[in-house]
């Protein structure tokens, strides 16, 4: 009896501590969104709106110099914590002792906590916010935002949206603009704005959380480890959600869409993940990739390539009218696509092909071949578009057909080449891909580097573009991330993921999956799979 008791009472103080440390975690992930939400409000200048009010005091420590300094170090501290109390998340829980259930709740009930503070923050680290609220109500006026650009509203809306944005026309897609013009029905603040555009990527979020699990049990992964990568990370929560980019929104609906093509039982699943699929893409046009992988999941296993062929193209002519029609039943058009050009007009660092043609631009004009110097940069961009192309069409016609874990792996590839070829990238198009990583078993190094990626990425958020000329600004925001991001950095070595059975992800799947799927081993090596 006295060990049975004793057994009882020690079962109860490991649960006790477990709880105490979870709650430490939540707590530093908290208290570091809330300060990069402080820092936000001191860095970022606010356009006249309710927040010059409401956040005064944090607003005018922003007007000076010094000001600005400490809301650059207020912000990098506040991501630290934030990165640190994620590590310590996946290192809780990566620990398959514990039941699965209760792993998963706790990430979702931390990505929640982390996410709260964010929703009042300014658009952070990007301006783009800005421009959503003011396209949204150009389109309440019914002026066509692939004609004209912010500058014809004038006012407070327009008041902090970038220079460099305010004559050219959209390259969103039809569906956040819709949604921007609801918004902006309630409200012409443009700070009320900000918060419910902020509400989309919210949404994509919500859908992440919903679809990880699934598309990483048809992959024969441990669906909360997987949430914990997708949905928890600093880059999620400072570019996504802190900067409200669209591309939140549109990874959630194509996560979504293949998790629903996973559900093979249901012979119309695939015609519905087209459907979300065509609404990916109505955001921003990488969602339509995940096509390839809903048409390869759709088909029956070992299928020939005119059946491949045949329902590339139904899934495609659904998603294709999807697309379409969100754009010409509310009236807007497909103007979008003589605006998506427009981003190109950036030269991003990350984006291999621009600098690839830079580097090579600049060398041939210093050695006086200036005609041929000026097309090198349009030609290495050209060609990584074609490259992203053959890779996407290439694994469309080879990748096995009839398999979950294939289609999932297949999806991440193609979404990563189009990343790496892109011929403009930001650091929140790291979202494209993510998700689907995420979701496969992948040997440790490149989990490591999968980890490692996120926390470059989220720390590394503070080095925008509103920094340019502040040369003394820049060298601080580069000296306080380094302090602080390469322990954190170092750190990720140190993470040990095991590994869940499948007999135990399949055990789950009243909780975490869809009626059909089944977790088997991959018919075939990637370079993301475990064998490669």
């Amino acid at each position: 009896m006295q060990r049975c008791s004793h057994a009882v009472h020690g079962g109860s103080g490991v649960a006790q501590a477990r709880r105490r440390t979870f709650s430490r975690v939540i707590a530093r992930g908290v208290v570091g969104a809330t300060l990069v939400v402080v820092g936000g409000l001191i860095t970022t200048a606010l356009p006249t709106s309710i927040a010059r009010t409401v956040f005064a005091p944090w607003v005018e420590v922003g007007e000076s110099m010094p000001g600005r300094m400490l809301g650059l170090c207020v912000t990098v501290v506040g991501l630290g914590l934030l990165t640190w109390a994620w590590l310590d998340l996946l290192r809780r829980t990566g620990s398959t002792g514990r039941d699965l259930h209760t792993r998963l709740d706790e990430v979702r009930r931390a990505t929640t906590w982390w996410a709260c503070p964010l929703l009042i923050a300014p658009p952070l680290f990007s301006r783009d916010g800005w421009s959503y609220a003011a396209l949204g109500e150009m389109v309440r006026r019914d002026v066509s935002p692939y004609d004209h650009g912010p500058r014809v509203l004038g006012g407070a809306l327009v008041e902090r949206v970038d220079p460099m944005w305010m004559d050219t026309p959209s390259p969103y897609g039809p569906l956040p603009l819709v949604l921007g013009s609801w918004f902006a029905s309630v409200t012409r603040d443009p700070w009320l704005l900000v918060v419910l555009h902020r509400l989309c990527a919210v949404a994509g979020l919500l859908l992440l959380a919903w679809a990880v699990p699934r598309l990483a049990r048809a992959a024969g992964h441990d669906p909360a480890l997987a949430s914990a990568l997708a949905i928890s990370s600093p880059l999620v929560l400072a570019h996504g959600v802190g900067g409200l980019h669209n591309d939140l929104l549109m990874v959630g609906l194509a996560v979504a869409a293949l998790a629903v093509a996973l559900d093979r039982e249901r012979p119309e699943s695939w015609l519905v993940a087209a459907g979300l699929a065509g609404l990916a893409a109505s955001v921003k046009l990488p969602g339509g990739l995940v096509c390839i992988g809903i048409a390869l999941v759709s088909l029956r296993a070992g299928a020939t390539l005119a059946q491949r062929l045949g329902r590339l193209a139904a899934v495609g002519a659904v998603s294709v009218g999807t697309l379409l029609a969100t754009g010409v039943l509310p009236g807007l058009g497909i103007g979008w696509l003589h605006a998506l050009s427009v981003p190109g007009v950036v030269h991003t660092p990350l984006s291999a092909p621009t600098m690839l043609g830079s580097g090579l631009g600049s060398l041939l004009v210093g050695l006086g071949a200036h005609d041929a110097g000026a097309v090198v940069l349009p030609a290495t961009r050209a060609l990584g578009s074609l490259l992203a192309l053959g890779a996407a069409g290439w694994l469309a016609l080879t990748a096995p057909t009839g398999h979950g874990g294939s289609a999932v792996r297949t999806t991440g590839l193609v979404t990563l080449a189009a990343f790496v070829l892109s011929p403009v990238v930001h650091p929140w198009y790291a979202l494209w891909f993510v998700p689907f990583a995420a979701s496969l078993w992948l040997v440790r190094r490149r989990t490591q580097a999968l980890v490692a990626g996120c926390v470059v990425l989220g720390m590394t958020a503070p080095l925008d573009s509103s920094l340019a000329g502040a040369h003394v600004m820049v060298w601080t925001a580069i000296g306080l991330v380094v302090a602080v991001g390469v322990p954190l950095l170092a750190s990720t070595h140190t993470i040990r993921l095991g590994r869940v059975p499948a007999v135990k992800v399949r055990a789950a799947s009243s909780y975490v999956g869809s009626p059909g799927t089944r977790t088997s081993p991959s018919p075939a090596a990637s370079p993301l799979s475990d064998d490669a």
